[in-house]
């Protein structure tokens, strides 16, 4: 997947962490020239115009965008309840709009029906286990919407068990099925990587790996037994 266009370079918290959290790559510009300085080589996969810090430059992006030989779509506008009198609807600048601040998942939502509606911008392969999100595309992972901080075989290991929640794994397999068949190490290193990762996905959710007493681990939704 593209990334979006966000407006202004540096957009509010409250819409990247929505992005993160659903897997949307992005890049920030600061001004309409950016748009096309900055764009990737298959384009922008869509748009997301935070209007609170400047109006102004962000209506001047949309024009733009809408003005190019392929105009630039869908595109969402972000703006605080007190510019809803000046909105320029009439010049049909935007395809949806929400209003700050920000629900998330009304953004998520909004978003998501724009892109199945016009065919652009389709999400990545996602592995969703409700607060835990791992991006196939990215190889990240992240929890309520914090990107987690893993090394790649971290990832590695939480994404093979996120992906046959409740089979339960011994250390060996796992160490054969992640680490492959070349691997030598024991199966010590099972434990280490995950004791890493309960300490990284945080107390209220390191239950979501298992441990099944005198066989090994298993992702699944109820309490672990340390």
């Amino acid at each position: 997947m593209e990334p979006l266009l966000c407006f202004p370079a540096v957009p509010p918290t409250a819409v990247t962490s929505v992005l993160e959290r659903e897997g949307y790559p992005w890049k920030g510009v600061d001004r309409a020239e950016g748009a096309d300085v900055d764009e990737p080589e298959d384009g922008w996969s869509g748009a997301v115009i935070c209007t609170s810090a400047d109006p102004a430059g962000a209506f001047a992006l949309c024009r733009h965008l809408r003005a190019r030989e392929v105009p630039l779509a869908p595109i969402v506008v972000v703006l605080p309840t007190g510019q809803l009198a000046d909105l320029e609807l009439r010049e049909d600048l935007f395809d949806d709009l929400c209003i700050e601040p920000v629900n998330p998942d009304e953004l998520a939502a909004r978003l998501a029906h724009l892109f199945w509606r016009t065919g652009r911008g389709l999400r990545p392969d996602l592995l969703e286990h409700g607060p835990l999100v791992l991006n196939l595309e990215t190889y990240q992972a992240a929890v309520a919407g914090k990107v987690l901080d893993l090394t790649y075989m971290e990832y590695e290991l939480l994404r093979f068990l996120a992906a046959r929640p409740g089979k339960v794994f011994t250390r060996e397999t796992l160490l054969s099925r992640v680490w492959g068949y070349e691997y030598y190490g024991g199966a010590r290193t099972v434990d280490v990587h995950i004791r890493r990762l309960r300490a990284k996905l945080g107390e209220e959710h390191a239950h979501l790996i298992q441990t099944v007493r005198s066989v090994g681990y298993r992702f699944g939704q109820t309490a672990w037994t340390p």
